[in-house]
């Protein structure tokens, strides 16, 4: 190159042709390149339109880098259109001493009107050559770069950004672009040098092409500012998610917890939980809210250390000045925006800091709070409240609609979980009322027990057990399980345990019991056609142990059958028919006796032990009588043990279990006495028990004892059958039994002044403990019991 400035022209790169003139034009230098380019001379090219270009604007040509186009004809003949680009050089005064004219072919952008398109779009354009490097910016991209466009032409891409990942994937793209010349689309989101926040960008880049050729020669790229929309989709996306995410479980503090899991840090630096008291309690919501609001923090979390969590511990109380935007929120049921500045957001943040332990308290940093109503089904449950710190936006009109909206679903879910709570917290007091809260003490069976109630999302649900004290020491072993859960559940336990010990004082035999059950249960049926019977598919164990033969009488309505384990180890089932369950019919109910050693185990247990959608029953099973055979020192420590042993981890229905250790009464505890028919043999009859009496030490009960023998055995005498029989049976009461094989069982019936009969009963009645008649095999059999509370009884 030859010119009068030569150090200038050596600096010149990325040109095709370049030209020095001086203040007036005059072209003083020019490269080589000019006659290539052009086949002119570089005054042939620009002398006069660098004049003309230099003329149109004088004041403005003194500091700025102006921009012309010169048509001219190459010596080939073709027509050349030019760029001129002129640089002024200043003087030391400040003014022009001469210009860098550098004159180039043209992009596809640059053609006249092409190029007053390109400079007047309303996005970011920008050409790159094929090795990414700028070959022109409109003025929006000059904007959003920072610099003007002398400073960016000929720079490769990446040496011009700063966000490193960004300027890998764009440069990616351009390079894809360059080399298969397809269109590529991409979508960033990064800052911009010019601007003060981020920005998403939506990116069009095609290839463009000389004529004729087919290789891409440069690429176009357009940029949109699509924040708005990315924020859009941005918040779609977190009500999308906080769908998906918040109310997973039916648990209060977990649903809170879920809400802050997902405000922070993406949406807020920090956020907090607060529900108002009533809403973790068994109170009716209040009327209004006024004044300094009472909240209790359930659940709280931070992006950054150093925020002050622990100004409110977890499960604490805190008391909201009213004019504090979480009061304000709460009362007025909508958001509060607060930035810092203001008053009420500055005594918030004083009153916090204040508050926190050392090194603990806001940074100066923060610059934003949003106060969000908790509301559901009408009714504010609490405010959730979430703080920008190093998030450099503050909470504005979008940011307060997004928050609402999540809190409203964030709220149900609460109420939703407090609603299971309060209902769960009714059914299980209830069905702890209907369960029994202290087995009656029994000589003849030792007896412990466990109840858990299920920890799923069904609730509480009907399964009950019981314990029933019948005549002639017998007792009776119970268990049960209602179809369904919750409320509803626990009131339909109570009306058949009710049934059940009902039936049971009649002494009934087991599948005689269970068959008037089924009857009860199919008559609800019937008469409430409109509405489902709870009761209806429910299902009933009942056992009656007798300890004086011994014997386990068992009936099934639709139940697991017990299990017994042997004084020698061994455990078994009890081989059981089981009935259907109650109200479904179709099938009787069909009793099993089985005599077992003293000292046996009864377990009894509802399904929610051994069945579950992952385990085998039968496999569970087997664990349960292994379980049983471990040895503990009480039957309380067996519980836990089978418990612990059988029991699934996350039980999905309710379990209850019962177990009871047999006892015998031997041959010194009681006596029988067969009588014959002959009125004649009451004395003797109760001279005998009399002696049975002194040989027992209770000489004290002789009297009552008498009375009771003489008027049993002359009403079985007298009204019943052959053949009769007296047994006394000394437990921790004494039981007097006169058996006979009449099934008409006595009535107890007030006589008439001038009546010569009927005080009999009455007496029995008045005299002893309780009194009564069941139906046996061969007939009946009228009891009456003494209590025996005197020492050494």
């Amino acid at each position: 190159m030859r010119s009068d400035n030569g150090t200038i022209l050596d600096d010149m790169e990325h040109v095709s042709a370049t030209a020095v003139t001086d203040a007036a034009g005059v072209v003083t230098g020019w490269s080589e390149d000019a006659r290539r380019l052009t086949g002119h001379t570089a005054e042939e090219v620009v002398g006069r339109a660098a004049r003309d270009l230099l003329a149109e604007d004088p004041p403005r040509s003194a500091v700025t880098a102006l921009k012309g186009t010169v048509e001219l004809r190459h010596r080939d003949g073709s027509l050349l259109t030019l760029v001129l680009d002129a640089c002024p050089v200043l003087g030391g005064d400040g003014t022009p001493t001469g210009y860098v004219i550098t004159a180039r072919r043209p992009g596809p952008a640059e053609s006249t009107l092409a190029g007053q398109a390109f400079q007047q779009a309303s996005m970011s354009m920008s050409v790159f050559d094929t090795r990414q490097h700028y070959l022109r910016l409109n003025d929006v991209a000059c904007r959003v770069m920072g610099v003007p466009e002398e400073a960016l032409i000929g720079r490769f891409f990446p040496d011009t950004v700063e966000d490193a990942e960004h300027s890998r994937g764009f440069l990616a793209n351009l390079r894809q672009v360059a080399e298969t010349g397809r269109p590529a689309r991409y979508e960033s989101f990064t800052g911009a040098p010019a601007l003060n926040h981020e920005h998403a960008w939506t990116c069009e880049m095609w290839p463009l092409h000389e004529d004729g050729s087919t290789e891409p020669t440069g690429v176009a790229l357009a940029a949109f500012d699509s924040s708005d929309q990315y924020w859009a989709r941005q918040r779609l996306a977190l009500l999308n998610e906080a769908a998906a995410t918040i109310g997973t479980t039916l648990d209060v503090v977990r649903t809170a917890e879920e809400l802050v899991g997902l405000l922070v840090p993406r949406y807020a630096d920090f956020a907090s939980v607060d529900l108002l008291e009533w809403v973790l309690g068994a109170d009716e919501p209040p009327t209004v809210l006024e004044g300094d609001i009472v909240l209790r923090r359930v659940a709280h979390g931070s992006a950054h250390e150093g925020t002050p969590e622990a100004a409110v511990h977890l499960g604490e109380t805190d008391i909201y000045l009213a004019s504090s935007p979480p009061a304000r929120a709460v009362k007025e049921g909508r958001a509060a925006l607060s930035q810092a500045g203001e008053p009420d957001f500055m005594r918030w943040v004083a009153e916090r800091n204040a508050r926190a332990p050392a090194g603990r308290s806001y940074r100066k940093g923060v610059h934003s709070l949003l106060a969000v109503p908790l509301k559901a089904r009408g009714t504010t449950l609490g405010v959730a409240v979430a703080v920008r710190i190093a998030h450099p936006d503050d909470f504005g009109a979008d940011d307060a609609v997004l928050g609402e909206e999540v809190a409203s679903r964030a709220a149900v879910c609460i109420d939703n979980a407090r609603r299971f709570a309060r209902e769960r917290t009714t059914a299980l007091a209830l069905q702890n009322s209907l369960l029994p809260r202290g087995l009656p003490g029994q000589a003849v069976v030792e007896v412990a027990h466990r109840y858990l109630p299920s920890g799923s999302l069904a609730g509480i649900g009907g399964d009950w057990f019981d314990v029933i004290p019948l005549s002639g020491s017998r007792v009776a072993l119970v268990v049960g399980d209602v179809v369904g859960h919750g409320i509803p559940s626990s009131a339909t336990m109570g009306r058949l345990c009710t049934a059940v010990r009902t039936l049971a004082d009649v002494d009934l035999a087991p599948d005689e019991l269970l068959t008037h059950l089924d009857d009860l249960v199919t008559h609800l049926a019937s008469g409430d056609r409109d509405e489902e019977v709870a009761e209806l598919g429910a299902t009933c164990l009942y056992a009656v142990y007798d300890p004086v033969s011994r014997r386990l009488a068992t009936a099934a309505a639709g139940h697991p059958p017990p299990a017994v384990v042997l004084p020698d180890g061994t455990a078994r089932l009890v081989p059981l028919s089981a009935g259907p369950p109650l109200g479904v019919g179709g099938l009787p109910f069909e009793a099993t006796e089985i005599e077992l050693p003293e000292g046996s185990v009864v377990a009894l247990y509802t399904d929610g032990l051994v069945e579950d959608r992952d385990r085998d029953v039968d496999h569970a099973t087997e664990e349960l009588c292994r379980a049983l055979t471990a040895r503990t020192d009480t039957l309380d420590d067996l519980c836990d043990t089978v418990l612990k042993a059988v029991l699934p981890e996350e039980p999905g229905d309710d379990v209850a279990l019962l177990l009871a250790r047999t006892r015998a009464l031997g041959a010194d505890r009681v006596a029988t006495w067969d009588v014959e028919p002959d009125p004649a043999q009451v004395a003797a009859t109760r001279q005998a028990a009399t002696d049975q009496l002194a040989a027992w030490g209770l000489e004290e009960t002789s009297f009552v004892t008498e009375l009771v023998v003489s008027e049993l055995v002359t009403n079985a005498i007298r009204y019943g059958e052959p053949p009769i029989q007296l047994r006394l049976i000394r437990d921790r009461t004494l039981i007097c039994e006169v058996s006979d094989g009449s099934s008409t069982s006595p009535h107890l019936r007030r006589a008439h002044a001038f009546d010569e009969g009927g005080r009999g009963l009455l007496l029995v009645a008045q005299l002893t403990q309780r009194w009564g008649s069941r139906q046996t095999g061969s007939g009946k059999t009228i009891w009456a019991e003494q209590s025996l509370e005197a020492p050494g009884f």
